[in-house]
């Protein structure tokens, strides 16, 4: 009986130990969000451009996201829209980064989502390209 107990104890611990460290990253995952928020921010508000763009001449594929998302915050979903058509996608980006690409219980369907997203920005990449192109 006391082998059960202790065993029951040793892994007490360590779940007790696992759910502290996963805490411990979400909040350090919390502090770091609001930063990125507010170095977009002042990237808008002194009206820089993308390095990628100031660099290489093309858009990056996030390029227009700060906007559309300033205008889907004014409640004007279609300038949002038109400056960059992934902007919807951002609160999921975010919940994947907090939860580490585990927002849902079945695997296929977090890689789905995911490669859905990352597929929306590259369309919207290449049409922006081949636009300023040709």
């Amino acid at each position: 009986m006391s082998v059960f107990v202790s065993l029951w104890q040793k892994n007490r611990f360590l779940f007790k130990e696992h759910t502290l460290r996963k805490i411990e990253n979400i909040k350090t995952k919390l502090a770091v969000v609001p930063l990125i928020l507010l170095l977009y921010l002042l990237m808008y508000a002194l009206d820089t451009t993308c390095i990628v763009k100031s660099i290489l001449g093309i858009p990056c594929p996030g390029c227009g996201m700060t906007r559309a998302v300033v205008s889907a915050l004014r409640l004007d979903l279609a300038a949002a829209f038109r400056l960059h058509p992934m902007f919807w996608s951002l609160p999921l980006l975010v919940l994947y980064f907090l939860y580490d690409g585990h927002l849902f219980k079945n695997k296929r369907l977090n890689y789905g989502v995911g490669a859905a997203i990352a597929l929306g920005f590259l369309l919207n990449w290449l049409i922006r390209i081949f636009y300023i192109i040709f």
